[in-house]
Order: structure tokens, then C-alpha cells, then sequence
């Protein structure tokens, strides 16, 4: 006899996170390559000095901060160990057995995982031919069972984004009794005048939430730590699922520091940007498919030739994501990360 474990663990995807090779440049886990932001380093060293004491359960400090910054009252503000982690609060809090999550896919890995887990049932809306997500679709798959719909903007894995108006349309068709959810990860390298800003939203809606992380244009991937605005019961409920310390007290420093360092913040994004449209530029001279990009990405719709190139780009000494039978997403990284990824591109002939 053994312990008995759940059985439908067995049929559960497993997240898949971007390959680290030795030597290899990697594109595959959308982090930053320039590390936190300068002026952020001396206050994770000080924060170092104070791991003995458990951090500030509430995220006091931050959650402060983040109220000030965003001008939002602090009882709507939840704080996670990263976005993903506040996308598992909400499921947890929000739906029990049979309840229905809609979400579009390919989206996040995390949003089927994390609903299997809860016990809820996941409902995946296909994206459109040029691979964005489709708001009619999503409003279409929502029943009277639907708790959650999960709307990431810009998207993971495509980097493409929603506008202003199609999600206002969208929003009109949701019953007030299901939590959209806007997954912003990206949002700080947004600079389409027509995308949503979700925590504007989160103004005009009593049934919006919006999530944004400090592990991507903050460069704090490896301290893992994400927020949530919400209304305010919901904030409440993610706090209750919360758990305990999770938010570790390095993470809460460097990400108080990071919301005063505005301008080195704007002039990262500024460089992502500048890249991102010279690596897709090219892509495009060289024969690739590219849908338009807001994030800190580019995505290639390989589709059965996304193995050959994944491989091309490993014999090369360059890891991307890649999604069998769909695509490749690569990361922006340094300009000279960059060429090295174009050299590949441009060599391959899968």
C-alpha cells in the first residue's frame, strides 16, 4: 500500500517553464535582461540584512504605495506571490466543484492548470485567425455556471491586445455575477493608444479585477511578486486564500522601490519597445508571420514547423518557447541577444 494521491492528478498539464541552457542566450521566459532596476539593488541588499524576521504578512508598505501610485483605495489592492499566484486565489475563492472558468486559448499556461486544481471546469475560446483574443467568443461561452472569465491583454503567448472599445463591448455582455479578470502582465510595455488600461476599468465595473506583476518590466522574476485590484469583497476573498508570508519581505521592499524609480522604469520600456519593433521588422523581412506585439515578445506562428525551429534555434545557442504544433515565442532581449536570434532566424529553413 501507498499514500493515495488524487487520480485525476494523473490527466493534470504540467506548467512548462523556459529551458535554461549553459551557455545559451534565452529568450524563452520573457524575463528582462537588463536585471531589477538600478536604483531597486541597494534596497534588496538592505532588505537582505532582515530575513531572520518573517515579512509583513499584510505587505503593508506596499500595498501603501501601490494605493498611492495608482490612486486606488488600499481595500481593493491584494498582493500574491506573482500575478500567477493571485490567478490561483482567484480561482480558489471564487468557484467550487463544477463551477465553469473561460478563458481563450492559446493563452497562459496557468489558467487551465489552476482551474483543474480548484475542481472547477475550464472552457477554453478558440483566438482568432490572427491570433487575438475573441471578446464575442468569450461572451458566447459564458453560462449561468460561469464564475471567472480570464481576459489576458496583452496575450500570452501572441502579444496581442485588446482595445479600449472591444472590450468595453465585451464587458457589456457579462453578467454582473462573473469576475472578468485582466491579466496585465505585460502592460507596462503597452504603447497602443487604443488598449484597455485595466485598473481604469476596475473603476467603471463592479465586476472587473485587474492583475499586474512586478516579475517582467520591474526585472523582479526571481522575488515573485504580483497585485490585484479589485473590488472590494473580492480583494477581501483573495487575502483570506492568501497564503501566509508568501510575499517574502526582500520581494515587498524591492517592489516598493521599484514604484519610485518611474523614470528608469520608462526608459527600460522605452528600449524594449525600440527593440521589439527591430526584431519584428526583421522577422518580417526574412519571410515570418508576426502578429502585431504590446508585450516584451514576439510570437511565431509556426505551427507544425515550431519543433524544427526550436531545434534550429538550440543548435545555435539561442532558447525560445516553443508550443508544439502552434507556435514560437520569443523574448526581446539586448541588442545583441537580439541579433543573435535574427542569425538563427534567418538561417533556418525548416
Amino acid at each position: 500500500m501507498s499514500v493515495r494521491v488524487r487520480a485525476d492528478l494523473d490527466s493534470l498539464p504540467a506548467y512548462v517553464a523556459g529551458r535554461t541552457v549553459p551557455g545559451s542566450t534565452k529568450l524563452a521566459s520573457n524575463e528582462v535582461s537588463r536585471g531589477p532596476l538600478p536604483s531597486v539593488v541597494e534596497a534588496v541588499t538592505h532588505a537582505a540584512h532582515r530575513v531572520h524576521r518573517y515579512p509583513d504578512m499584510g505587505a503593508t508598505e506596499l500595498v501603501d504605495s501601490l494605493a498611492k501610485h495608482l490612486d486606488v483605495a488600499t481595500e481593493r489592492i491584494a498582493v500574491g506571490c506573482g500575478s500567477v499566484a493571485l490567478c490561483q486565489q482567484i480561482v480558489q475563492a471564487l468557484c467550487s466543484p463544477g463551477d465553469e472558468v473561460v478563458f481563450p486559448w492559446r493563452s497562459f499556461e496557468a489558467y487551465p492548470i489552476l482551474t483543474r486544481v480548484a475542481g472547477a471546469n475550464e472552457v477554453r475560446v478558440p483566438l482568432t485567425e490572427d491570433h487575438e483574443l475573441d471578446p464575442d467568443a468569450l461572451a458566447d461561452a459564458i453560462t449561468d455556471n460561469t464564475r471567472v472569465v480570464f481576459v489576458c491583454t496583452p496575450n500570452n503567448p501572441t502579444a496581442t491586445t485588446l482595445h479600449e472599445r472591444q472590450l468595453e463591448e465585451f464587458l457589456s455582455r457579462v453578467p454582473s455575477d462573473v469576475l472578468v479578470v485582466l491579466d496585465e502582465a505585460y502592460r507596462e510595455f503597452v504603447d497602443d493608444p487604443q488598449a484597455p488600461d485595466g485598473v481604469e476599468f476596475t473603476r467603471r465595473w463592479d465586476n472587473v479585477a485587474c492583475l499586474r506583476t512586478f516579475s517582467k518590466a520591474y526585472g523582479l522574476a526571481g522575488l515573485r511578486v504580483g497585485y490585484a485590484v479589485a473590488p472590494p469583497h473580492v480583494a477581501e476573498a483573495l487575502r483570506k486564500v492568501y497564503i501566509p508570508f508568501s510575499v517574502n519581505a526582500v520581494a515587498q521592499a524591492a517592489a516598493v522601490a521599484s514604484l519610485e524609480a518611474g523614470d528608469e522604469l520608462e526608459r527600460r520600456c522605452a528600449e524594449v519597445i525600440s527593440e521589439r519593433t527591430r526584431v519584428r521588422d526583421r522577422l518580417l523581412e526574412l519571410g515570418y508571420r508576426v502578429p502585431p506585439t504590446q508585450a516584451n515578445f514576439v510570437w511565431l506562428p509556426l505551427g507544425e514547423r515550431t519543433g524544427a525551429f526550436n531545434e534550429h534555434c538550440l543548435n545555435n545557442r539561442v532558447v525560445v518557447r516553443a508550443f508544439p504544433g502552434d507556435g514560437a515565442r520569443v523574448t526581446v532581449g539586448t541588442p545583441e541577444e537580439n541579433d543573435i536570434l535574427l542569425s538563427a532566424a534567418a538561417s533556418f529553413s525548416g
